[in-house]
Formats: C-alpha cells, sequence, structure tokens
C-alpha cells in the first residue's frame, strides 16, 4: 500500500510516533494528484507551494517537541464552497470570477488549529445546486458520475489525492457522492458543524461534514470539527436497528437491495436488534425539502441573478428562477410540513437507535445519462433518484452517515445509510465501524 491509501488515523498516528513526516506525506499527496488530476479533475485549484510551507512548519513544530495538533500534518481538500483566507471560493461558477475570501470559514479555522493542511479546493455543482458534479470523473470508474455537489471531495478521497475532505449536504450532496465512490461520508447534526464562511445553498437545510475512506476516519474529523470526542468501540448489543418497511427500499436497484440488506444482517449477526419500521409522512419528505430549497436558494441568489443571469449554468439559473415563483404561502406550507415530519421522526427515534438504509438507488450513472427507468415503467431523472433517499435527514436535520457495503455487477460502490436520532452521531459512527471492521 502507498502512502496516500493510509487513512487519515494511520497518517496521524504515524506523524505523532515521528515515523512519517508532515513533509513526506504532503509530498505523497501532491504527487498522487498530480498523477491523478488529469483524468479525475476532482481540484478547481491545488495550493501545492502553500501546502509544503505548511508542511515543513509543521515538522518544525514536531521536531521541537511543540504540540501541533491531532491532525498535524495531514493534507485536506475543501470543497470549493467553504472560505479559505486569501484563496478564491468559487463555488463552481462564473459568477464568483475574482472572489478572494478575507478570512478563514470557522470549519477550516478549526481545521488549522487541529494541524491539518488546506491542499486545495475540489470541485462541486455549481452552488452546490445538482447532485452529479459535472467537471469531476468517478475515482472508480472514469466513465461514471462522482455525484454531487461534493463530487470533488469524494472523488479526491477515494483517489488517494487527499487524505480526507470537506464537503456540503443539502440534499445528499456529502452521502451520494461518498456512496458513489466507494467512501465514507458524515452529515453531522444540523448546526452542530459551523457554517460561517460557506457559501449557502438552502440556510436551513445545509449542513457541512468531513468524506473520509474509513468510519474512524469520520470520528477523527468530526472531533477535529468539533471539538466532541466519540468513544468509539463496536459492541452493538442493545443497538436497535430500524428496517423500513416503506419508502426507502421502493424503487431500488435489486443489486443495492441485496447489498444493503445482506450489510443489515451483518449487523444482526454483530449484536444489533433488528426492529421493522414505518416511515412516517413520506409523501411529504422530497416535496418538503425540494420548496424551502427551492426558495432560500432563488432568496440567496436575487440580487446576483438579476445583474449577472448569463453567468449561471443554464441548469442552475433555470431553477433560481423556477424557486423565484414561488410564494410565501408554499414556503411557510414547507416549513409547515417539515415541522411535522421532523416530530414525526423524533417519534420513530424513540422505538429505534439506527435507521439502515440505502444510500441511494442505484450506482454511480454514466457521464451523460439523464434518467432511470424502473422495472414497472416509470422514468425518474438521476437527480431525483440520487436526492430521494438522502433528503429525509435534511429536511428533519437528523444526523446521517453512509458507509459502502459492496460493489454491483460493474465493480461500481453501493452505499448503506445510517441515520440517527439529533446529536447521535457517536451511535452511527459505533454502527458503521463494527460492520467495516467485520468486513474489512
Amino acid at each position: 500500500m502507498q502512502l496516500p491509501d493510509l487513512s487519515l488515523t494511520e497518517l496521524a498516528a504515524a506523524i505523532q510516533a515521528r515515523e512519517l513526516s508532515p513533509v513526506e506525506v504532503v509530498d505523497a499527496v501532491l504527487e498522487r494528484a498530480e498523477r491523478t488530476e488529469p483524468q479525475l479533475n476532482a481540484y478547481s485549484a491545488i495550493d501545492a507551494d502553500g501546502a509544503r510551507e505548511a508542511a515543513h512548519a509543521a515538522e518544525r513544530a514536531l521536531a521541537a517537541g511543540r504540540d501541533a495538533g491531532p491532525l498535524a500534518g495531514i493534507p485536506v481538500g475543501i470543497k470549493d464552497l467553504i472560505d479559505i483566507e486569501g484563496r478564491p471560493t468559487g463555488a463552481g461558477s462564473g459568477v464568483r470570477d475574482g472572489h478572494r475570501a478575507e478570512k478563514d470559514s470557522a470549519v477550516v479555522s478549526s481545521l488549522r488549529d487541529a494541524g491539518a493542511i488546506m491542499l486545495g479546493k475540489t470541485h462541486t455543482h455549481e452552488f452546490a445546486y445538482g447532485l452529479i458534479t459535472p467537471q469531476t470523473r468517478n475515482a472508480v470508474n472514469g466513465d461514471r458520475v462522482a455525484g454531487g455537489s461534493s463530487g470533488g471531495s469524494a472523488a479526491a478521497v477515494a483517489a488517494g489525492s487527499a487524505t480526507f475532505a470537506l464537503g456540503t449536504d443539502t440534499g445528499g450532496s456529502i452521502r451520494v457522492p461518498a456512496a458513489l465512490n466507494g467512501v465514507v461520508g458524515l452529515k453531522p447534526t444540523y448546526d452542530l458543524v459551523p457554517r460561517q464562511g460557506v457559501t449557502s445553498l438552502s440556510w436551513s437545510l445545509d449542513h457541512v461534514g468531513p468524506i473520509t475512506r474509513t468510519v474512524a476516519d469520520a470520528a477523527l474529523a468530526l472531533s477535529a470539527l468539533t471539538g466532541r470526542r466519540a468513544a468509539l468501540h463496536t459492541d452493538l448489543r442493545g443497538i436497535r436497528v430500524g428496517v423500513p418497511r416503506n419508502y426507502y427500499f421502493d424503487r431500488l436497484d435489486p443489486q443495492v437491495e441485496r447489498a444493503v440488506l445482506a450489510a443489515v444482517d451483518k449487523l444482526a449477526a454483530l449484536g444489533a436488534t433488528l426492529v421493522d419500521v414505518d416511515i412516517p409522512m413520506t409523501r411529504y419528505l422530497v416535496p418538503a425539502q425540494s420548496v424551502i430549497m427551492l426558495a432560500e436558494a432563488s432568496a440567496y441568489h436575487e440580487h446576483t441573478l438579476r445583474a449577472a443571469a448569463d453567468l449561471y449554468g443554464e441548469d442552475v439559473r433555470g431553477l433560481l428562477e423556477a424557486g423565484g415563483l414561488l410564494g410565501a404561502g408554499e414556503y411557510l406550507r414547507g416549513q409547515r410540513a417539515r415541522t411535522l415530519v421532523r416530530e414525526a421522526w423524533s417519534g420513530l427515534f424513540t422505538e429505534v437507535d439506527v435507521l439502515a438504509a440505502p444510500t441511494v438507488p442505484v450506482t454511480a450513472v454514466p457521464i451523460g445519462q439523464e434518467s432511470i427507468v424502473w422495472p414497472n415503467g416509470e422514468v425518474e431523472s438521476v437527480t431525483d433518484a440520487y436526492v430521494r433517499l438522502c433528503a429525509p435527514a435534511n429536511l428533519t436535520g437528523f444526523p446521517a452517515l453512509s458507509v459502502p457495503v459492496g460493489f454491483d455487477e460493474d465493480a461500481l460502490p453501493i452505499g448503506l445509510q445510517l441515520i440517527g436520532a439529533p446529536f447521535t452521531e457517536d451511535v452511527l459512527l459505533r454502527v458503521g465501524l463494527a460492520h467495516e471492521e467485520a468486513t474489512g
């Protein structure tokens, strides 16, 4: 195994033990990026000089015996919605040409305090308004989509051109690309990770979180972002895992269903108790999330859209214009539905500790494919398919973790989504880690 393929926890431990130097790690990851980027295009910009300078500074601190932080010397990719002082935040859009951030976002500041090194900005679908990330290719199969909108972050982690990365998630934008690229994606509880200095898509649905290679890596990254340390272990006795009887297993690729149900059976074999559950208020989940997102995104972009509509991509401009046609009544009804959904889901989590479901209903589609035809003849857009199973955790604000649990016949990764009650990230990580360690 080459150095860029080691996990965050492995690299962090080796650096702290002085078995590896930050300079070695950063150089190796930069070399990997130089080799993979021509095909992958995960990054909008790489700050190689800045990363090497920071690595040398970390090396000097460690050599002097100073505490350089738990992530000292670890190179991280930052989604290009998140401000890094003095660097452009392009948000994947011509609207942001010439922009430079005046100060670090809260999450970048936290990562710097932990010793991490900002390697560069990863590609995003324009203003995070899409589930494809057209600039970037899938790290497992370059003919397939990377997923979005944090596609650059997920592809970079999967390819080893970032040890871990930050993404944002408004309707699945961390979990979808994590599942499609075979890595781990954590959307924390709403507002657990601060959003200051992060370009908004929909302020009441937006989340910031890590994309990593392993569940243990996600726990370490989350602790750096929040200061909360999870006591990780893999004993699942007493953990009630809810298996949905409705919604999550509707319109699903049979290979995805088999892999997810096999993962659920593995959790039972590890000591968890399986509980069949009915998902409440399913008819409101995607419509309420969509109305809120459309309205808030259009409000955020209102002035820029009037002044420079031609600088937006056609797909995003159309969505923003559509959102501008929504009235206050539709938005308020969406928020009322959200309140009722959240109350109903809170009741669900008195019966179970974790909900286990597919992350997405189908693996990474070929680049250019716009729709999926299900066996019953129903046609669904790729974007709608990818958002359908992830949107509920954004609408409720509940934490959700996507972990890889297998491959389809084309060797494309399949993701299991674990959803919990607010601020139960430690439970999700415990369940995910137990499966990860049991299956390798």
